[in-house]
């Protein structure tokens, strides 16, 4: 082959070789950027995370509300006014702001209140030094149960009447209110005659300070009665 032949068959070689680098150089940067742009977007993606979390827990523990599913209230306490053991008057404005319980007995009963109310006091004593805190316990039977016959066994019990108030009143009354109010008895129980009706219960209604029965506990169960006095320490906490 002549000479100029062959020194342009090696400057169109070395010329194809110089290409193939710069091409290679070209892939070999983009793939470098490519990796950056990839550790770049990492970063920020677990940098912003984080932003999140913190955030949440931040708000979580100033407001300890948030993030929170509230369960919608069982029922609201409706307004009544009935005579507790001293012949004074109650309302709903006396309990208003109060975490308390309601229940129903009646003092002459020998089924199951006076285990009830033995599993009350076990509630009394865990919360009797607590200002926000009362129990209502309302008759079943006001014409046995006047106030004095409910002071007389308040007495027995040996408890603080400013925490557990003992209540009675027109019947009528009374039982509406365990049926619409504190839901802790079927409303189909109430009978064309009053005369003829009869409440006998052993379940309880937890209201909050804001006057909403939020759970309903078996008094006589003391898997329930430990979880009522959970709740209570909880609601306690809230502020109305």
């Amino acid at each position: 082959m002549p000479i100029a032949s062959q020194r342009l068959l090696y400057f169109i070689n070395a010329n194809i070789l110089k290409g193939n680098s710069v091409a290679k150089n070209l892939s070999c940067n983009f793939v470098n950027l490519k990796s950056n742009m990839s550790r770049k977007t990492i970063f920020y993606i677990i940098f912003f995370t984080a932003l999140v979390v913190i955030f949440y827990f931040t708000l979580t523990s100033l407001v300890p509300e948030f993030g929170k599913k509230k369960i919608p209230p069982v029922s609201y306490v409706k307004p009544f006014a009935f005579t507790n053991q001293d012949g004074k008057t109650i309302t709903e404005k006396d309990v208003a702001g109060k975490v308390y319980v309601a229940e129903y007995f009646f003092t002459t009963c020998k089924g199951i209140c006076p285990k009830m109310n033995n599993n009350m006091k076990q509630v009394y004593e865990r919360f009797k030094n607590e200002n926000d805190f009362l129990i209502l316990s309302h008759t079943c039977d006001p014409e046995q149960d006047s106030a004095a016959q409910l002071k007389h066994y308040s007495d027995s019990l040996g408890v603080n009447t400013d925490r557990w108030i003992f209540l009675t009143g027109r019947k009528d009354s009374l039982y509406n209110m365990a049926r619409t109010s504190y839901t802790i008895d079927d409303p189909a129980n109430n009978l064309k005659s009053i005369d003829d009706d009869f409440l006998h219960t052993q379940f309880w209604a937890l209201v909050n300070r804001n006057g909403d029965v939020i759970r309903i506990y078996d008094g006589l169960k003391e898997s329930e009665i430990q979880k009522l006095m959970t709740d209570i320490k909880k609601e306690l906490k809230q502020k109305g």
